[in-house]
């Protein structure tokens, strides 16, 4: 693709940022699209995130992403924020607006509900209770999401209760801290923690009590079906790996910044398995 003078310009920052897939997911649309544009990787030390972010439109750029560790800096540093980002507390996609003004925006419950819609498309929200696990930026995504789709209660375990507490008091609405995962009858159980990527111990879980019916999903993608999900699906749950959360929770800003909403397609997916190894 020829880039021109009037090229868009969007990009991610964060500390390291050469395990971002989001050059690549941006990259494919880009091209699918025929736009005249550029996605960037931005890394960006600590001690130079605020410059890098002030100087985002002197350069021109339309906008970024925020991955880690900058997602909870960036919201504080933002001159305004989206409602989604402020029930997060933490901001993963800043688009440029009038005047130069950094508006901050979380779209991973987008990405959350994209992925689940897309992955099981009979399950609604509103039909029954919520199972989730773990306390952290994820989870706080997820709760956001559960309360947006009126899920009538969520139900929140994390192991250091006290974090999950204080998650339950931040966000507000139906969540429900509890001593050990609930499962008898909800209808959707979601990790949100590290445990079952490569590298780290899996999720210690019992699905005795789980519905069959119950969707499974989880946020990690490496490796695309986690011990979690192998447990669930060879008892007959239906099951929604993390991958899809990584590729709609792209969409709203691509388009804000490119001019195009982009598709989330098979040749995407198949795309960016394949840029993971597998």
């Amino acid at each position: 693709m020829i880039i021109t003078g009037k090229a868009r310009v969007a990009g991610v920052i964060g500390w390291p940022v050469s395990h971002s897939r989001s050059p690549r997911l941006h990259g494919y649309w880009l091209d699918k699209y025929q736009i005249d544009g550029a996605y960037l990787p931005l890394a960006v030390p600590p001690d130079q995130i605020e410059a890098a972010l002030r100087a985002l439109p002197a350069l021109g750029f339309r906008g970024v992403n925020v991955t880690v560790p900058y997602k909870e800096v960036a919201f504080r540093l933002m001159d305004e924020v989206s409602l989604d980002a402020k029930l997060i507390g933490a901001v993963n996609t800043i688009v440029v607006g009038e005047n130069g003004k950094l508006v901050g925006h979380n779209t991973d419950h987008v990405g959350f509900f994209g992925n689940v819609a897309n992955g099981a498309p009979g399950w609604q929200a509103s039909a029954g209770p919520a199972m989730v696990v773990g306390a952290g930026g994820a989870a706080r995504a997820v709760v956001a999401s559960l309360i947006f789709l009126h899920a009538p209660e969520i139900r929140l375990y994390n192991r250091t209760r006290a974090k999950a507490e204080a998650l339950a008091r931040d966000i507000g609405g139906p969540i429900r801290v509890v001593s050990e995962p609930e499962l008898d009858d909800v209808t959707l159980l979601v990790n949100t923690t590290s445990l079952g990527m490569t590298g780290q111990p899996p999720l210690e879980l019992d699905l005795t009590r789980l519905p069959t019916s119950a969707v499974v999903t989880d946020i990690v993608y490496t490796p695309l079906i986690t011990p979690l999900l192998a447990a669930a699906r060879a008892r007959g749950n239906p099951i929604v790996d993390g991958l899809g959360m990584l590729l709609h929770q792209a969409v709203p800003g691509f388009e804000a910044w490119f001019g195009v909403k982009p598709e989330v397609t098979p040749e995407l997916r198949a795309f960016m398995l394949s840029g993971l190894g597998a």
